[in-house]
Order: structure tokens, then C-alpha cells, then sequence
């Protein structure tokens, strides 16, 4: 039995991730194996919950095993994940996250906050466990967005609790004071304003920490990227050339800040804004096209009225968007993540 078990091992050595450009054995994605009469029983983990590849694995571990091996002509895949670790937020803030994404635009008005709550849910529906961190401290539309404009966090040995919805952890000065009441502060204020987000909130686990920045290249932008151990970030515009223009400088920043820039998101696509503008940036500068999310009534009545498109209506299609840009990010995450050599890989975490 143990020789099969060799066999089939061995011929899932062949078996190459799609997005990591390695081999399942070698990045330890195979563990359990069992055989039981002619059926090979094995557990896949994936480096990601919001893996979109699962009916590809199957069919490759099928083409590896199949045939292949002696008396193995069925096999049952069990699946898991883990996404890698960065070792680096243990380091600087010593948070409970894995990885922490940001959300920037060039230019407000392009949609940033929507992108950032519809990605947030979108990743959690998919299993993972995900926080979301409202960084426009002068100007916090999370809470709106999340249908979370009254109460406040309770406070638990000195740390704030995060207020949940649609299974996401949540945390914005929404939550600490009055829509009427201005937010007056300076640099240094909004940089400790972030940092007491990341470092005196009593967060759960997370997977991936989503941060939906304000827009531009500002403070607070600026103090992020240079502060906070940012797996990569997302850059969101709109189709048309002057919300572009400014999206070129919101990814120049990251860029320059030695932050991976995961791709872009091109928002409100359709007959009034046009569509292909995200696209063409992003092909110009070699990064990934990560989705266009349609210009749709029932995106912005979600916004205004504290439902997220993807978690109350996912069959349309800016719902399928969201759900498909969720798996795009996931995925580029975890080849990022595995590239950096601050990262704790799949094959080391337990």
C-alpha cells in the first residue's frame, strides 16, 4: 500500500499550480492521501478560500493519476485552505491578519469604497475570514455602505471590538462620532488614527485586511504605504481618460513605495462613462486588469441604503462582478505573497 501511496504522490508531482508555477507536492498543497480499494483520498489546500481553480485541480489530478498509477481509476478530492502568512504585520503591529490589501483611486467619485465593501463581502461569502478598515478618517462612508449607522463598539480590555456585516469585521471613525460633526485633523493625526485601527481594535483571525483608502496621494494614503507591511494594492478608476490620468499617479505612488500594485478595477463601465479606459492603464503599465464592474441602479441603491450588490443581489451582473474581481484578488495575492520572502508559504503554516 505504501508503494501506491509513493505512486500516486509521485504523480501528483506533476500536477503544477496554474498561478504559483509550482507543484502541488512541493508547496505541500497535498496532505491526508488515503487509498481505499482503487479510489486515491487526498486533501488539496488551497492558498487562498477564493480559489476559482477547484474544477481545474480535479482535472489535472485526474489527467496525473488516472491511468497512470496501477489500480488507482478513481480519486476524491477534500479541499482546505491556508493563506501565507506575512510575517511582517507580526513585526511592525503584531495584528491578527495575514495580509493586508489597499484600495486607492486617483480621484474620489470613482466608486473606491464601493469596490472595497462589495470585495470585502464578496471574499468572506467565499469563506474567508476578512476585516475592512475605513482609512478616509475625514470622511467615512463605510458605515453607510455596510447599513451600520447606529451603534458604537464596545469596548473589551481596553480595545475596541469590531461592529460585523456580511461577515465582515469592520472598523471606521463612522462608528465614533456624528454624520453632522466635521472630522478635523492633520497628518500626524490621521497616521495614528490608522495605526490605532491596526493596534487597539480587538480583531478576530483575518485572512485578508481590506483597507479602503481616501483618494489621491495625500496623508493618509502617503503615511499607509509607508508605514504598514501592505501585501499589494488595488487601484480603482473609471473608464473615462481624466479619472485614468489620475489613477496613473494613485499606482506611480505605490510603485515607488516598492508596494506590489495588485491591478486595476475599472468602475461605473457602460454607455454614460464608456468602458475600456482601466483596462488600457492597465496594460500600459503591465499590470494585471483585475475586472469592470457595470454601471448599475441597484450598485448604488446598494451603497445608499447598507446593502452590498454581491451579498443581496449576487446573480446580476455587477454581482458576478464583484464575485469574479474577489477571486482575481485572491488569486494575485497569493502569487504575490508567495514571491516575497517575508511571507510564511503554504508549506511552512500548520
Amino acid at each position: 500500500m505504501s508503494d501506491v501511496k509513493e505512486q500516486v504522490m509521485a504523480a501528483l508531482s506533476t500536477v503544477i499550480e496554474p498561478e504559483l508555477h509550482k507543484d502541488i507536492v512541493s508547496l505541500n498543497m497535498v496532505r491526508d492521501l488515503e487509498i481505499e480499494g482503487s479510489t486515491a483520498s487526498f486533501t488539496i489546500v488551497l492558498t487562498t478560500p477564493a480559489c476559482p481553480l477547484k474544477d481545474v485541480f480535479i482535472e489535472l489530478c485526474q489527467d496525473a493519476i488516472i491511468g497512470k498509477v496501477a489500480g488507482i481509476d478513481n480519486i476524491a478530492i477534500s479541499w482546505d485552505s491556508q493563506v501565507p502568512v506575512d510575517r511582517r504585520i507580526q513585526g511592525q503591529l503584531n495584528a491578527p491578519m495575514r495580509s493586508i490589501i489597499a484600495v486607492s483611486s486617483g480621484k474620489g467619485g470613482v466608486g473606491k469604497s464601493t469596490v472595497s465593501v462589495n470585495l470585502a463581502a464578496a471574499l468572506a461569502q467565499e469563506g474567508a475570514k476578512v476585516g475592512l478598515i475605513d482609512a478616509d478618517i475625514l470622511n467615512p462612508n463605510v458605515p453607510q455602505m455596510m447599513g451600520l449607522m447606529t451603534g458604537k463598539p464596545k469596548v473589551v480590555n481596553n480595545k475596541m471590538q469590531p461592529i460585523e456585516a456580511y461577515g465582515v469585521q469592520i472598523m471606521s471613525t463612522g462608528f465614533l462620532t456624528t454624520p453632522d460633526k466635521p472630522m478635523i485633523m492633520r497628518g500626524p493625526m490621521l497616521h495614528s488614527a490608522i495605526r490605532q485601527f491596526f493596534t487597539d481594535v480587538n480583531w478576530d483571525k483575518l485572512d485578508y485586511m481590506i483597507v479602503d483608502l481616501p483618494p489621491g496621494t495625500g496623508d493618509a494614503p502617503l503615511s499607509l504605504a509607508q508605514s504598514f507591511p501592505l501585501a499589494g494594492a488595488i487601484i480603482v478608476t473609471q473608464p473615462q481618460s481624466v479619472a485614468v490620468s489620475d489613477a496613473l499617479r494613485a499606482g506611480a505612488m505605490f510603485e515607488q513605495l516598492d508596494v506590489p500594485v495588485l491591478g486595476v478595477v475599472e468602475n461605473m463601465a457602460g454607455e454614460f462613462f464608456g468602458s475600456g479606459g482601466g483596462e488600457a492603464y492597465a496594460n500600459e503599465r503591465n499590470i494585471p486588469f483585475l475586472g469592470r464592474i457595470p454601471m448599475a441602479a441597484n450598485v448604488r441603491e446598494g451603497g445608499d441604503y447598507g446593502r452590498p450588490v454581491v451579498a443581496t443581489d449576487p446573480d446580476s451582473e455587477p454581482g458576478k462582478a464583484f464575485a469574479a474581481l474577489a477571486q482575481a484578488v485572491a488569486a494575485r495575492i497569493s502569487v504575490v505573497m508567495m514571491q516575497n520572502s517575508d511571507v510564511i508559504p503554504i508549506n511552512i503554516v500548520g
